[in-house]
């Protein structure tokens, strides 16, 4: 049976989307290797139904921003782009926390500007764990946003489930996004509140962390021995087993290979029988 959409922002949306990170150069910063590949990839995403893509103007920068406009524009009307600001680079490439009210802003606007949007459905507050700006101050600032017709809806990136509890107070959050995986789960703790909470929770690095070249997850004996099991790859059993954390858990895996994004797209059809779940939990 096909899995249920979760709604997202008002619109009913694919467990497996797509996230945007990979689109880039190596760090996620300058132009892809292949440019129409890139755009090939996107267009073959929107072709398969997904309707939810993750994005961020500091991916590149601009880089990302420009190659879903570049492949998607004008944008399918089902289609919700979800991005972030709290972050900007710096001329090497280097990350750089971008916090304050201000910033916050300066990063919907670039994102509006680059995407040719009047507005944005969904965009995420990054928070970063060592700014000193108040989360209150950035919250007020993101709803002000959304009030005044920037915003569709506001999302929350790296938090805790006391940041989570900050901002429900405030306003509705529409997702929550932290990093999650199988070898990972510092984060379940707010994945159940999620869970009870209806919220879609978006996990990021589904695989392990993007910039570490030794990808746990891949190399785990349980996972290798399910992914034998189910006769699939290590990933698609890696990103099976998170759709099975919860019915709004939603996968925005990216790629810039077309084999990889049809693996991806697969993984929505792959059932964890008794005997793969209990390899994975061990």
């Amino acid at each position: 049976m096909p899995l249920e959409p979760v709604v997202l922002a008002g619109i009913a949306v694919r467990r497996a989307g797509f996230g945007a990170m990979q689109l880039p150069g190596p760090g996620v910063f300058g132009p892809p290797a292949d440019r129409d590949q890139a755009v090939a990839v996107l267009r073959r995403v929107a072709d398969a139904g997904v309707n939810h893509i993750d994005t961020a103007q500091f991916y590149g920068p601009v880089v990302a921003n420009e190659l879903i406009h570049a492949a998607l524009y004008p944008y399918p009307e089902d289609l919700v782009i979800v991005s972030k600001v709290g972050a900007a680079r710096d001329e090497r490439g280097g990350w750089l926390g971008a916090q304050t009210p201000e910033e916050l802003r300066a990063g919907v606007l670039e994102n509006l500007r680059t995407l040719e949007l009047d507005h944005i459905p969904v965009v995420n507050l990054r928070r970063h764990p060592e700014t000193d700006v108040p989360l209150t101050e950035q919250l007020d600032a993101m709803f002000a946003m959304r009030a005044e017709g920037l915003i569709g809806a506001v999302g929350l990136s790296n938090v805790d489930v006391d940041e989570y509890d900050t901002a429900r107070q405030r306003g509705e959050v529409a997702c929550v996004q932290n990093a999650y995986n199988i070898v990972d789960r510092t984060h379940q703790p707010l994945l159940d509140t999620c869970n009870t909470d209806g919220v879609p929770f978006v996990p990021f690095f589904p695989l392990g962390s993007a910039f570490i070249a030794d990808r746990p997850v891949l190399n785990a004996p349980n996972v290798l021995a399910a992914a034998a099991h189910l006769g699939v790859t290590p990933a698609q059993v890696a990103q099976a087993w998170l759709l099975d954390q919860g019915p709004t858990v939603l996968l925005i895996s990216g790629t810039s290979s077309p084999t990889h994004l049809e693996e991806n797209l697969a993984v929505e059809d792959i059932v964890l029988d008794a005997e793969a779940r209990a390899l994975l939990e061990r």
